[in-house]
């Protein structure tokens, strides 16, 4: 029996709470023989937080089993558990009759790793991801600068991590690595408490007396007195830059009123060493996992200062390549194929994929029947996705919507941010599509066994969510409405802020709609505004942009990561063909301007920052739209 199979039984078992990522961890590589202090250099943990996940772990195991259960013992206890109770033990997957020939071939390689894990320095099975690597390595040579690494779970950060960790340390750089995990409850009580604690933590790795109280001044404030510490105490000690890791910071995010205060400080550190000698030994990277979106109100910003690294999955190449180095020989191109159209390029589905090929007697066949099922290698990890957002009952109905849809779906703007977020969607505009078959198969399961069995009931929610989705939608020009476009303006801002790359705005207003009105009636102008509407979707082809009806005769388009220059050669296409649909206005109410409908439009583009309000940027743009009329209509201006 292996270290899989074993927790898997045990995981059905220990539903409440699920084993966390670490205790995971800590079970795989306690099972293959590993030391406390081989563990903590393998994953990248402070022995002692070892130590108790490992003490805490066992506890709980032993009161399961009724038997004592320790590091030295596991492997005999709980397999000899499990055997005899095999009868009334329902195994997420079945145990395998090969168990004991690879239990000892996992305890002989030294090659095996078990994903899920950091992958070691020394790992043949890490793939880099170019041109990420190469970014981080160049950014820690910056004085001040940050790094931040943000993904949905098991995507590879930890692993990033370890790699720069290294690199610095090749540089002659002093290392200090902080995991919010690891800092008591009572930490986050207060800013004070919490800034003593990361002090304290930051002067110990440095190897310093703390000497929190020769800095600290209740009457300048904690960020103050932190900065003075920092600047006037650890830095004067040491003569060679600083690499600071921040991990797990989505535990920080948490404590919404710490997080407002302490990560605008780390920004203010970051801007001071641009300036400022006393800062510049200084280097941050800051790691997170997105997950923590699903809790966040949407106009939170976890830090968007310095270099993001959003991890991207792996391409056919490099699933190839890792194929290749696990030794899987009789796997060719169109079953990594296979592979890929049930999974996607996601690094840890394809290592475990990878893994269980290589060293256990399974057929990729049989993987991927089983792979959606409770009987698949994938049950542990859907299990833990689906308990994020059954919590969140309109996460749930969202969801809902895209894996029972034969087609892309239009979202609620938040939930699709956060369904993106978690890792379970992929966003093209404004439509949602599964990210990838493993989910759709897994959830389309769960949720319908979630919904009520009274189909009446099934039907009305349905209902809603069609009175949802209608909601949003202009009813003349099927467009997006103004609330629509509220929560989109809002997303995109928040997206965009953490990621630094610019959100353009055009605001168009149809010239003297109002005099167009009274000489052919409403019905007249309902379908001009219908023509309008189509021409500018027409024009509209970036794949993330909104169309809206902003009110009366204006329309608007948001499109992020466009830049002034491209917004405009966009608006004057649309200029350009709204006029060419010819539409004709009352040449006699129209004092020698244009006989012809046309359009007056405004551009504005910003690099949103989260503490200042979308609004600037719909400000903007109406000030320009105000300049084009005002400059005689027809016309686009940019602010």
């Amino acid at each position: 029996m292996n270290s899989i199979e074993a927790l898997a039984v045990l995981s059905a078992m220990l539903r409440e709470p699920p084993l966390s990522n670490i205790q995971e961890q800590v079970f795989h590589l306690t099972w293959q023989g590993l030391t406390y202090t081989e563990i903590s250099a393998n994953i990248g943990y402070e022995e002692s937080y070892i130590r108790d996940v490992g003490a805490k772990l066992w506890q709980r195991l032993s009161q399961i089993i009724g038997e004592k259960v320790n590091k030295n013992n596991i492997n005999t206890v709980v397999e000899h558990y499990i055997i005899n109770r095999k009868e009334d033990i329902s195994a997420p997957f079945p145990l395998s009759h090969s168990s004991t020939t690879m239990l000892n071939q996992t305890r002989t390689s030294a090659r095996l790793e078990f994903p899920g894990s950091p992958l070691p320095l020394n790992s043949e099975f890490y793939i880099n991801r170019p041109p990420v690597e190469e970014l981080a390595y160049a950014e820690i040579g910056i004085p001040g600068s940050i790094i931040r690494i943000k993904a949905p779970s098991k995507m590879g950060k930890s692993s990033l991590l370890q790699r720069i960790i290294a690199q610095a340390k090749a540089q002659g750089f002093h290392i200090v690595n902080l995991d919010f995990q690891q800092a008591d409850e009572s930490v986050f009580v207060n800013l004070d408490k919490f800034l003593r604690w990361f002090c304290a933590n930051v002067a110990r790795q440095l190897q310093l007396p703390p000497n929190l109280d020769d800095y600290w001044n209740e009457d300048i404030g904690s960020k103050v007195s932190c900065t003075f510490y920092f600047q006037g105490y650890l830095l004067e000690q040491i003569d060679t830059p600083i690499l600071l890791t921040l991990n797990e910071v989505n535990r920080l995010l948490e404590y919404n009123k710490i997080a407002k205060d302490f990560l605008p400080l780390m920004r203010s550190w970051h801007e001071e060493a641009q300036l400022d000698e006393g800062f510049e030994q200084l280097r941050f990277v800051v790691v997170h996992s997105t997950e923590i979106y699903t809790s966040l109100n949407i106009n939170q910003s976890p830090f968007n200062v310095g270099l993001p690294l959003v991890l991207p999955e792996l391409t056919l190449e490099q699933v190839q390549e890792l194929a290749r180095r696990y030794e899987l020989d009789g796997i060719d191109e169109s079953q990594v194929g296979d592979l890929m159209a049930m999974v996607g390029g996601h690094p840890y589905l394809i290592q475990l994929a990878f893994y269980y090929l290589r060293y256990a007697d399974l057929t990729l066949p049989q993987l991927l029947k089983e792979a959606p099922t409770l009987a698949g290698v994938y049950s542990h990890h859907l299990r833990r996705q689906f308990a994020t957002v059954e919590k969140n009952p309109e996460l749930v109905a969202a969801l809902q919507q895209v894996v029972m849809a034969t087609e892309t779906v239009r979202l609620d703007a938040i939930a699709a941010y956060k369904l993106e977020s978690m890792g379970l969607i992929k966003l093209q505009g404004n439509q949602a599509t599964i990210r990838c078959e493993l989910y759709r198969l897994y959830l389309r399961e769960q949720l319908s066994l979630e919904s009520p069995t009274d189909p009446r009931i099934g039907q009305l929610e349905q209902e809603n969510q069609q009175l949802k989705y209608l909601s949003r939608i202009d009813d003349l020009t099927k467009l997006a409405n103004r609330r629509d476009f509220d929560d989109h303006l809002a997303q995109e801002w928040q997206r965009l802020a953490e990621e630094e790359v610019p959100l353009a705005l055009i605001l168009a207003d149809i010239d003297f709609f109002k005099l167009f009105n009274d000489a052919f009636g409403h019905l007249t102008g309902d379908f001009c505004l219908q023509q309008i509407a189509q021409a500018i979707r027409e024009c509209v082809k970036h794949s993330g942009a909104l169309v809206a009806r902003f009110g009366g005769e204006e329309f608007a388009i948001i499109m992020p990561q466009i830049n002034g220059e491209q917004a405009v050669q966009l608006a004057e296409q649309i200029r350009e063909r709204v006029k060419a649909l010819n539409i004709s206005h009352d040449p006699y109410r129209m004092c020698g301007y244009s006989s012809i409908i046309t359009l007056s439009l405004g551009v504005a583009s910003m690099i949103p920052h989260p503490e200042d309000d979308p609004l600037n940027l719909v400000q903007a743009a109406d000030e320009a739209l105000f300049e084009s009329k005002r400059q005689g209509r027809d016309r686009v201006t940019i602010r």
